[in-house]
């Protein structure tokens, strides 16, 4: 069930997230690039977390994953959906829209789970065949692998970690979510 948060509580998440250096800045690291083309059509559908940087809000889900569906008005739903504590835990849910902010590449977007606040959502690595994507932040404080299924080669995940390494984004935190293994 989705619990949204206090509104003080909010308020002061974003005085503080103004308060502090991002890593891209505190590491004085070059401007994240997003990759050069989206087709948002290819785009669209379900997506396995297989790795993020931990986030607060994301705390003890396990089997998460995040849909998107086209909505009339050109924007995105978004339903993100995972399981607290265990894969047989109980399901917390999380409603959202996005929307494309450069039409040129519809790499980059805004994503609200909070009107009116918006947050980057940078699509920064893409499977040639919509296989897997790697959304991050420019900051750099944010990062999620994802995949079409619950998982993803060792291989390709390797891989991944390459060019994110190569894009100098901290792996240190990024941690393995857990997915159901079997039918």
């Amino acid at each position: 069930m989705h619990r949204p948060l206090p509104l003080w509580t909010l308020l002061a998440s974003i005085a503080l997230l103004g308060c502090t250096e991002s890593t891209t800045a505190r590491l004085d690291l070059p401007p994240l690039e997003a990759v050069a083309k989206v087709d948002i059509e290819r785009y669209l559908g379900t997506w396995y977390e297989i790795a993020s940087y931990p986030q607060r809000y994301q705390e003890g889900c396990t089997g998460t994953t995040a849909t998107y569906t086209l909505r009339d008005d050109g924007e995105i739903d978004v339903l993100n959906e995972c399981r607290k504590d265990s894969l047989d835990g109980p399901e917390d849910v999380a409603e959202g829209r996005a929307r494309v902010v450069d039409r040129t590449t519809n790499a980059k977007l805004e994503v609200s789970f909070f009107w009116p606040f918006w947050g980057d959502y940078w699509i920064i690595d893409l499977g040639p065949d919509y296989e897997y994507a790697v959304v991050g932040h420019p900051s750099r404080d944010y990062l999620w692998i994802l995949s079409r299924t619950p998982t993803l080669d060792d291989g390709t995940y390797d891989a991944i970690l390459g060019r994110l390494e190569e894009k100098e984004y901290p792996l240190d935190r990024l941690r393995k979510t857990v997915q159901p293994t079997g039918p």
